[in-house]
């Protein structure tokens, strides 16, 4: 190899995984000048773009429309029916996939970095292997994502992940979904939405482990009147398939069947075949990639970000870790992440959206008001719908501070958002109370709860 070609072989970052936080770092490296190369064994734009956040809530937003046809006629609408035809969906959704994975390519040109096709595994700290290419960098990025995970039971790799499960092409008749967590409830009330029947199996007494107790509650009481059957409770032996479908043998004896099974247990860190071992990169306990609060990981010289650390598994802390690396080794500009209170959304009918601590979580640190509103939207109670919406806001006991916004109902996610910018700027419950109302709409529930419905620990102190 000449000397020449040994200089093509430099660059100043390479990352190794185009999903939404490879692509982020690298372009904004790229603006800071940085030569760089990004490594991509499977389509640009990753696990959200392809596979994940974005062709889900397609699937959901189809899934909607059997509820507003439904909800049509108590608005004046007559003769308002359909049929859903999922390779329709699927072929628009394959369309959109594509578009947006163009977006992905031209970014990544556009920024000038270089896209190297391929599967790539470090060989030392500063070196990357991608085929017969050896190439070298003064830092190496790990954003290489999740899998579902297959390990919580027997038999689970027999079943659909949330990669295939967005490649339907029938809707399934009967369908078996084993878990508890959000893609589990996500898939589960679109399916249910499209036509399927849906049997939800998980061992916790309530769905969506971590989230606030009363979205939990409502949320599988919303999951039920969709016509879901929640099996809780029990836990999971083995899945088999059989000539008739899959067979879902639990703990108690008992046993669950359907056409169809999706494993929704779970995703776990994407470190296979990374070489991590060979460079030095340390795993935690759970398999991830352990970093510390600059994302560096124990080997010099590399880094890692997204969820293939297991911090908060989410596509914009994601983006939010790539742009503070990018911005801390190359923009001479040092950025950190905060991962304390970062705002989510469960993507169900209807939907949730949350962000900050829970109820049980606030109360264990200190004095905590709880404010909060249950009701039915005016567009649900019109058509005389049943669904409800309920809002929670904790506040702090001594300074009033909004600790914590919680949501289930329609446009949770679009509200929640807009709300944590407040929360993010250190929004009081005066404060809240001071905005003026935007009527009528659902948000402004939030500005008008006036007593709190319940308090934990001691009262707040009197001003002297």
């Amino acid at each position: 190899m000449t000397g020449e070609n040994v200089l093509s072989e430099l660059y100043d970052l390479i990352v190794i995984g185009a999903g939404s936080g490879g692509v982020a770092a690298a372009r904004r490296a790229a603006a800071h000048g940085a030569r760089v190369l990004i490594a991509e064994a499977d389509r640009i734009g990753g696990t959200c773009v392809i596979r994940g956040c974005v062709p889900k809530k397609l699937m959901m937003y189809a899934a909607g429309f059997s509820q507003a046809l439904q909800e049509a006629a108590g608005f004046g609408w007559t003769d308002v029916s359909g049929r859903f035809e999922m390779a329709l969906w699927a072929d628009a959704k394959a369309r959109e996939t594509a578009r947006l994975e163009g977006v992905y390519r031209a970014m990544l040109t556009d920024s000038g970095v270089e896209l190297a096709s391929g599967r790539a595994r470090l060989t030392s700290p500063g070196s990357v292997a991608i085929g017969e290419r050896r190439l070298r960098a003064g830092r190496v990025l790990i954003a290489t994502g999740g899998t579902p995970a297959h390990e919580a039971l027997p038999g689970l790799e027999l079943a659909m992940s949330s990669n295939e499960v967005l490649d339907l092409r029938e809707v399934p008749t009967t369908l078996l979904v084993v878990g508890g967590g959000y893609i589990a409830v996500e898939f589960a009330s679109i399916l249910a939405g499209l036509g399927s029947k849906v049997t939800l199996a998980y061992r916790d007494v309530l769905p969506l482990r971590g989230f606030d107790a009363d979205l939990r509650t409502r949320l599988a009481q919303s999951l039920s009147e969709r016509g879901v059957t929640l099996a809780p409770g029990v836990g999971l032996q083995s899945l088999e398939r059989g000539a008739k479908g899959f067979t879902l043998r639990r703990t108690d004896g008992s046993v669950l069947g359907a056409e169809a099974a999706l494993n929704a247990t779970g995703r776990r860190p994407h470190t296979a075949g990374l070489g991590l071992a060979e460079a030095g990169v340390q795993l935690d306990a759970r398999g991830a990639v352990a970093v510390d609060a600059d994302s560096r990981t124990s080997a010099a010289g590399v880094w890692a970000i997204g969820d293939v650390t297991n911090r908060v598994k989410l596509t914009p802390v994601a983006i939010a870790e790539g742009r503070a690396f990018a911005d801390t080794e190359f923009g001479h500009r040092p950025v950190r992440v905060d991962h304390r209170s970062v705002a989510s959304a469960v993507f169900t009918d209807p939907p949730i959206a949350t962000i900050g601590p829970t109820e049980a979580d606030a109360a264990l640190r200190g004095p905590v008001d709880v404010y909060e509103s249950d009701f039915r939207p005016m567009k649900t109670a019109f058509a005389g719908g049943s669904a409800r919406s309920y809002m929670k806001l904790l506040v702090d006991g001594l300074n009033e501070r909004v600790l914590a916004v919680h949501m289930i109902g329609a446009d949770a996610p679009e509200i929640v958002q807009s709300l944590a910018v407040a929360l993010t700027c250190g929004a009081t419950k005066r404060d809240f109370d001071r905005t003026m109302a935007v009527h009528p709409t659902a948000a402004e529930e939030f500005v008008l709860m006036r007593e709190p419905v319940r308090r934990h620990g001691a009262a707040a102190p009197e001003a002297a």
